[in-house]
């Protein structure tokens, strides 16, 4: 099968022999998809440093008809999140987002308006990596489990609920100004991650670390 490009965003990487790596890459054509990068850990790697988790690439592959893992062969860089790196906290938001991405993206599915929330929260983390964790983490995971499609009521305060009517209606970089803390709709993300872990049926493991902050 020919190559093909595709716009993507990586969540994940997992080793697989002294200097490859396997990928989980959402791409925006073809959801989300693994494929083995050779030789990708060594210094002069096509890949670069294109798989951080959540880096923005062109991804190059292709995938065989029956095979579960695509040949990568390179990936061109669009926009990293290394400017976030210094922020401890952005850091664990970024985990914690990747996490969601891999655990509730079915493979091989198109998912436009959930790739549209990935680049759209990142860019609001980049804005602002110490200010911005709560509104993106909070936001992100309202709009996750809602084009997951598995968004029941809600039984939160008054106060979290309007910030959840609100985070429906407004892009994330409109929101209503406010001094924003973990306390700020904790008890709706925390609603909203047990829902997630209910549908996964396992527990996330950044979660430990985003309370911790």
């Amino acid at each position: 099968m020919p190559a093909q490009a595709s716009e993507s965003l990586v969540l994940r990487t997992y080793p697989l022999r002294e200097a490859d790596l396997i990928v989980s890459f959402f791409t925006r054509e073809a959801g989300k998809l693994r494929g083995v990068a050779r030789a990708a850990k060594k210094p002069k790697s096509s890949f670069g440093g294109g798989l951080e988790r959540l880096s923005h690439v062109t991804m190059l592959y292709s995938q065989r008809e029956n095979r579960e893992l695509a040949s990568l062969f390179r990936c061109d860089l669009i926009q990293s999140q290394l400017s976030i790196v210094s922020d401890y906290g952005a850091c664990v938001a970024l985990d914690y987002v990747a996490e969601v991405s891999e655990q509730l993206l079915p493979p091989g599915e198109p998912n436009e308006l959930f790739f549209r929330l990935l680049l759209a929260v990142l860019s609001h983390l980049r804005s602002d990596p110490a200010g911005a964790v709560w509104p993106a983490v909070n936001y992100f995971s309202l709009w996750a489990v809602r084009l997951s499609g598995f968004l029941g009521e809600l039984r939160i305060s008054a106060e979290s609920r309007r910030l959840a009517e609100e985070m429906m209606q407004t892009p994330i970089g409109q929101l209503q100004a406010r001094e924003w803390t973990a306390q700020t709709g904790a008890d709706l993300r925390r609603s909203l991650i047990r829902s997630m872990q209910d549908h996964i049926e396992r527990r996330l493991q950044t979660v430990a670390l985003l309370e911790s902050l």
